[in-house]
């Protein structure tokens, strides 16, 4: 592992795109930067995807990350929107992977929440209060797509550097809080 990582994290949409960069030195994550790409006003589901392209590239020549954690789509009652969100996904990691990102990993959206509040079903606001604490820094409530990606950025490194965080039996949630007593409140 290197001693400096920059972790860009993707919750995908097509409406809302949230990303957020971590940059980790050793094993210490802090907060570089977030944001949210509205695109609710863009009818054309090409444009969207341009759009998107657009933005992650932008983010990726500001910033050189190393690695991408995108938040995987989970299956719903509509296959639509599984495949506009797969499409919106696509050309967030096409941008991605042209810009120099070495490797790309998916988490499901409870798996973020787990390994950030620890609690899969953990609300939007639960996990920007814990990532405010574990990364001192104060963010704002309107950008809870952004705090999504910064929370898929940091699991990210959180399972990089411990693989059986959230693995029951072995560790876990409870054996990282005896690890990490600082993060409790």
């Amino acid at each position: 592992m290197a001693d400096e990582r920059i972790i860009l994290g993707i919750d995908p949409g097509t409406l809302l795109l949230g990303f957020g960069i971590i940059r980790v030195e050793g094993k210490k994550p802090s907060y570089v930067d977030m944001g949210v790409l509205d695109l609710r006003k863009e009818a054309d589901a090409y444009a969207k995807l341009q759009a998107i392209y657009e933005c992650i590239s932008e983010v990726c020549k500001s910033y050189h990350p190393t690695e991408l954690a995108i938040e995987s789509p989970f299956y719903g009652k509509n296959a639509q929107v599984v495949l506009k969100l797969g499409r919106a996904q696509g050309a967030a990691m096409l941008a991605a992977l042209e810009y120099g990102v070495q490797s790309v990993t998916e988490y499901a959206p409870r798996k973020a929440k787990e390994a950030i509040v620890g609690n899969g079903a953990a609300s939007k606001e639960q996990v920007q209060l814990m990532l405010e604490k574990t990364l001192g820094v104060k963010l704002e409530s309107r950008h809870l797509d952004a705090t999504d990606a910064l929370a898929i950025a940091l699991c990210h490194h959180y399972q990089t550097v411990n693989p059986l965080i959230g693995v029951k039996g072995k560790g876990g949630w409870e054996q990282f809080l005896k690890d990490h007593p600082e993060r409790i409140a």
